[in-house]
């Protein structure tokens, strides 16, 4: 046995338990929680009540092609589901799919070795104390909701957690930030809710000196995704996708859910309107050359989404091509359902395809604490962009924006941006600019339109793209971001 001597140092500052009452009686994960409404206020209450009472809109979305509402079922027939006819708005702007976690968040001496069986004793001896709670942080898709309800949009998780202190800590969380919770599971699921397959997943984030990170979970060390006793949606489950104009899903969840149960929900998604949004994330790479079920539903998922959002080396992975332009026009082409591929580029910045466009947007310069999160963040703020069919370019500015304010910060979770400081740091304008990537990474493409974030514009400079000021962008994002806050929704 590996035998592994563990400093439990938390990197991020201490989260007091919340404020806000435990349910009671405490509320089951299995149970539908209804989304929230968020209080009556007059003032600029930004941190905890980020959610707004959405008026809902048509299922038909015709700038983004979203599916019929009463799709054919391969002979003409309209699908028999009441629910489908029963419910003509979406209320939720988006819902998660799966990968609901508990990060454990310690300082450590060093990360844990690369051998799997050293890595399992590591765990091991991670969880034979139960960490403190302060060590305990909201992780997986509800970095996304958080970011994505702190920008005003009202959002739902959809997934499991266990009945014990972990998943009671999730719900609270979640609750605190005014996102609603649905659960996957169903009294007839063949499983023992005291077994560890009913637990809440855990994730241990590993922080060593020099800032790198770790991660570790039971997850790892299975062949069976974690909560793989799930086979169907529940009627509750469909609600929750029929109402909301985004489903987002990312590689992560194939940790907890099985290929087969993912498919369903995102066959569902399309049937009833609601968009997808994937990101593949690492897991990416291991699902390329995974079990056949895994290849299969990785293709079926890069077919059928809206909008893939991934980094320059997914995208590489996922094609061969190494020019991320190149590579998200080869994704296009090959979906079937793909209006907008995104390419994040770390610390350059990000682009965004379509069939007709390419825009790039250079990041933001901050001081960087740490990226967990920063992703996660980025992919709420797409979203944003997305459903409130803003340009391109300005959905890509909120988003650098976004995530660079997240990595202004330590850890995700409750730690990732607030709109204070994505606001603060649009106002501040200060843009990294490398005009030499940029210029060969855009040349020679053969496309109709380039759009190019920039600090200034200089005309003349490039007659092939169309250059906008940054100060332009801004003077136009910030009014919708603050009076949302005035008048308690957000404008589109």
């Amino acid at each position: 046995m590996h035998h592994c001597t563990v400093t439990l140092e938390s990197p991020l500052p201490y989260h007091a338990p919340s404020s806000h009452p435990i349910f009671s009686p405490p509320l089951h994960p299995r149970h539908f929680i209804l989304p929230f409404s968020p209080p009556k206020t007059g003032g600029l209450h930004r941190r905890h009540h980020s959610v707004f009472t959405c008026k809902g809109i048509q299922l038909s979305v015709p700038s983004h092609g979203s599916a019929s509402l009463v799709p054919s079922n391969g002979n003409g027939a309209a699908i028999h589901d009441w629910k489908l006819r029963s419910v003509g708005l979406k209320s939720i702007d988006v819902a998660t799919l799966g990968n609901l976690c508990v990060d454990i968040v310690l300082n450590v001496p060093k990360l844990p070795p690369r051998s799997r069986e050293a890595r399992f004793a590591y765990t091991q001896e991670l969880s034979k104390s139960p960490p403190d709670r302060k060590y305990w942080e909201a992780g997986g898709n509800c970095n996304m909701a958080i970011a994505a309800a702190r920008l005003g949009l009202h959002c739902s998780t959809i997934g499991h957690v266990g009945d014990e202190i972990y998943g009671q800590f999730l719900l609270d969380v979640l609750h605190e930030e005014r996102i609603s919770m649905v659960g996957m599971s169903e009294d007839d699921d063949i499983v023992d809710s005291s077994s560890a397959s009913y637990e809440t997943l855990l994730c241990w984030v590993l922080v060593d000196p020099l800032q790198r990170h770790g991660f570790c979970s039971r997850a790892d060390f299975s062949k069976e995704p974690a909560f793989s006793w799930m086979s169907k949606l529940s009627g509750e489950v469909k609600v929750a996708i029929k109402q909301s104009k985004i489903l987002f899903c990312n590689g992560f969840g194939f940790d907890e859910l099985s290929p087969g149960l993912i498919m369903l929900a995102l066959d569902y998604a399309v049937d009833v309107g609601t968009s997808i949004f994937f990101d593949p994330g690492p897991r990416g790479k291991s699902l390329v050359t995974g079990s056949p079920e895994e290849r299969q539903a990785l293709r079926h998922i890069l077919k059928m989404s809206d909008v893939l959002l991934l980094t320059s080396d997914e995208a590489e992975s996922l094609t061969g091509i190494g020019n991320p332009i190149l590579a998200g026009k080869e994704l296009l082409k090959n979906g079937i359902r793909t209006k907008w591929v995104i390419v994040k580029m770390g610390s350059r910045g990000s682009i965004l395809v379509t069939t007709s466009s390419i825009s790039c947007a250079p990041a933001f310069k901050v001081n960087v604490i740490d990226t967990v999160g920063c992703g996660d963040s980025f992919v709420a703020a797409i979203a944003f962009g997305y459903i409130h069919n803003m340009p391109l370019v300005h959905t890509l500015a909120i988003a650098n924006a976004v995530g660079a304010a997240t990595a202004m910060g330590c850890g995700a979770g409750r730690n990732v941006a607030t709109l204070d400081k994505v606001t603060e740091l649009m106002r501040a304008s200060d843009m990294k600019e490398d005009d030499e990537f940029w210029s060969e990474l855009v040349k020679d493409l053969d496309t109709e339109e380039i759009t190019f974030l920039s600090k200034m514009v200089i005309n003349g400079r490039n007659i092939q793209v169309n250059h906008i000021a940054l100060q332009k962008v801004v003077s136009e994002l910030l009014p919708k971001l603050e009076n949302r806050w005035l008048e308690g929704k957000v404008v589109s």
